[in-house]
């Protein structure tokens, strides 16, 4: 039997199961550099927004890292039939967020803009029950309180959560930014690194016996493990940053992306889901069926654009 525990304890985290444009902006300048990359695995650490020329003369704001463009080999030969074939991609140069939006900045967001998300106008969102060991549809709760208006509300540097695809979507138009699309954020995840490297964080999501990242120990089954520090969602940037600058691209939090869940060229099994359904990128904190793979910089997973979730978020690319 599972132990009784008291959701209002944030620094702890909950068994559940995976739900699961603005053109690229890029100076003249960088696209000279650009000609010079055969492939990203080549490619040297990006350099930050603060001390890039190319980010100060396109205005790009602290908390985003830019990368140069090149190609990618995308997917795994060890991954399921939506992940395979793998396939080299060509990719534009591009900023991405070094961490998930937080709490504090979609606040910032619904205080200059009056915004209402969809699990507010709905008047619900879907939080896993411990207890009860199933999604359930919670009244109140929301991006403030993620486990309904009478718990406590969310942390301010923790990710915003229960937020759907236009939720997502309105506070980028609002930062001038967009989504990234799940090529921009897989070759994110693996710039410059080894094609063995499973995980934005490295070859293993443990280091020293430390966890690397905010993820899921143990079975579904069995009592909660918090092997990691968290049972919830953990601030963004606990657990530092890859070689890239970029936090919380394992666990933590599934992020949005705009990319449609479909086959990839050459596929024996072709696949394509509705124009309602995105592929979401980067595992979470909760259990997922896949365990530790559901992590992997390849792997996919989608949900639809109305679905808000206590452990989906997403960051924000230009």
């Amino acid at each position: 039997m599972l132990p009784k525990l008291e959701i209002e304890a944030y620094y702890i985290k909950i068994i559940g199961v995976s739900l699961v444009m603005t053109a690229s902006c890029v100076s003249e300048k960088a696209k000279k550099v650009e000609t010079q990359v055969s492939d990203a695995h080549a490619l040297e650490v990006s350099v930050d927004s603060l001390s890039n020329p190319q980010a100060v003369e396109l205005g790009v704001k602290q908390g985003m890292v830019y990368f140069l463009g090149g190609k990618v080999n995308i997917g795994s030969q060890e991954g399921r039939v939506i992940e395979q074939p793998v396939f080299t991609a060509q990719v534009e140069s591009f900023y991405l967020d070094k961490h998930p939006v937080t709490v504090a900045q979609f606040k910032a967001f619904v205080q200059a803009t009056k915004y209402k998300t969809t699990a507010e106008n709905f008047g619900n969102s879907l939080v896993y029950s411990f207890v009860n060991g199933k999604w359930e549809f919670i009244e109140g709760a929301t991006w403030l309180y993620p486990f309904g208006q009478s718990k406590l509300a969310a942390p301010d540097n923790h990710p915003v959560t229960h937020v759907s695809y236009a939720d997502a979507s309105a506070y980028a138009l609002w930062a001038k930014k967009r989504l990234p699309s799940e090529i921009e954020w897989e070759y994110a995840a693996r710039y410059g690194k080894q094609a063995s490297d499973n995980y934005a964080c490295g070859t293993s999501l443990l280091k020293d016996k430390k966890y690397l990242a905010n993820v899921w120990q143990g079975q579904l089954q069995a009592s909660p493990q918090v092997d990691d520090g968290f049972l919830y969602t953990s601030p963004v940037g606990y657990y530092g940053a890859d070689l890239n600058g970029l936090s919380d691209m394992t666990g933590n939090v599934w992020e949005w992306t705009t990319s449609l869940l479909e086959s990839y060229s050459g596929s024996q099994h072709q696949t394509r889901a509705g124009p309602d359904t995105r592929v979401i990128r980067g595992g979470s904190f909760m259990f997922d069926p896949d365990g530790d793979v559901s992590n992997a910089v390849w792997f996919r997973s989608s949900t639809t654009t109305e679905t808000a979730l206590m452990n989906l978020g997403f960051r924000c690319a230009l």
